[in-house]
């Protein structure tokens, strides 16, 4: 059995601390080895436990066809290891996961991270640049649990910084940090430091060819991670990060890369409105009646600021897609929920 202490000296390096859930259960019940996962593959886990990095098994029921992804460990969860052997018995509760649902036509809810504080949305100034996709990641990011920053890339090649930055003055105004950066160069890359200090834990997201390899060896001051060209005609580049990876900061914190996603579809669980558009709910309020839906009613307070030019129209219809959206995945949620069977134990938040 593991002193709570002796886990809190060794894990302190990869992000334990005494307020994340998973300290709490443990200090209830120190059985086994507790060890966070640092690398996740098709083929299984790595985890390390402050002494050593290493593979291990995962339970039976985890390669069952149907048992639920997101009951499954992911980087960035803390295990329990069963003493004497490499196998994980428990995932230990989370304060945060990053999850969204899986391509293709069938909802599947796929979990990235886990145990996040902050997650970096990563888009380049360059043809990569797409206000509305960084809304889709910002409500994505508000369900997780963690605090967006959203990092602009490729400063020092874009001429046009300020006009494009201009344009997420809806996305600053409502409370997320825009930061822009050249991720190649480290003096420019230390405005991220606020997010990166010790016990903290913040993961990499954004469209292929973002700059989230270049940021990431720029961060950890070494090439670890493979970079590739972008096409010039699209400016999407090549998965050149095949799994999802943990590793530590010279600051101190622990940093998640992830492959590029080109699907962002909602879960179904999320709140579209919750502090992404706050203004456009802050303007429904006015609309003289409750249930408007902003098309042609009288008194309507959002059509008057379209019409006005204060509300950004492409803003307006990203929201009412997303909340369409959010409506249609919720209710293949609930059915799928208020199917009769079993449901296997996962780890609690």
């Amino acid at each position: 059995m593991n002193h709570p202490i002796d886990i809190a000296e060794r894990l302190a390096p990869l992000g334990w601390r005494a307020d994340l859930p998973a300290a709490r259960t443990w200090a209830e019940n120190p059985a086994g080895r507790a060890a966070r996962v640092s690398e996740q593959h098709r083929t299984g886990f790595r985890v390390c436990d402050g002494e050593r990095e290493f593979a291990v098994q995962s339970p039976a029921p985890w390669t069952r066809s149907g048992y639920p992804a997101e009951l499954r460990a992911v980087v960035g969860d803390f295990v329990r290891l069963e003493a004497g052997c490499d196998q994980i018995v428990e995932v230990l509760p989370r304060s945060s996961l990053f999850r969204r649902a899986a391509a293709g036509e069938h909802l599947k809810v796929q979990p990235i991270a886990a145990n996040i504080d902050t997650v970096l949305v990563v888009t380049g100034l360059d043809g990569d640049f797409n206000p509305r996709r960084l809304e889709r990641y910002l409500v994505l990011v508000r369900a997780s649990g963690a605090a967006p920053v959203v990092v602009l890339t490729k400063i020092d090649r874009c001429e046009e910084a300020d006009a494009l930055r201009a344009r997420l003055a809806d996305i600053e105004g409502g409370g997320v940090p825009v930061v822009a950066i050249n991720a190649k160069d480290a003096d420019s890359a230390a405005a991220l430091a606020p997010w990166l200090g010790g016990g903290r834990t913040v993961v990499l997201v954004g469209s292929s060819g973002a700059g989230k390899s270049t940021l990431t060896n720029t961060l950890l001051g070494r090439s670890r991670m493979r970079t590739a060209a972008v096409r010039e005609r699209d400016s999407r580049g090549r998965h050149t990060t095949t799994h999802r990876a943990l590793m530590t900061l010279p600051l101190g914190a622990c940093l998640i890369d992830t492959p590029g996603m080109r699907e962002l579809k909602l879960t179904g669980e999320e709140d579209v409105a919750d502090q992404v558009f706050e203004d456009i709910e802050q303007l429904a309020a006015g609309c003289r009646f409750r249930d408007c839906r902003h098309d042609a009613e009288p008194g309507c307070a959002v059509r008057a600021a379209l019409e006005t030019g204060v509300l950004d129209p492409g803003r307006f219809n990203n929201h009412r897609k997303l909340q369409d959206e959010r409506a249609a995945a919720a209710k293949v949620l609930a059915a799928r929920q208020n199917a009769p069977q079993g449901r296997p134990r996962g780890p609690r938040r």
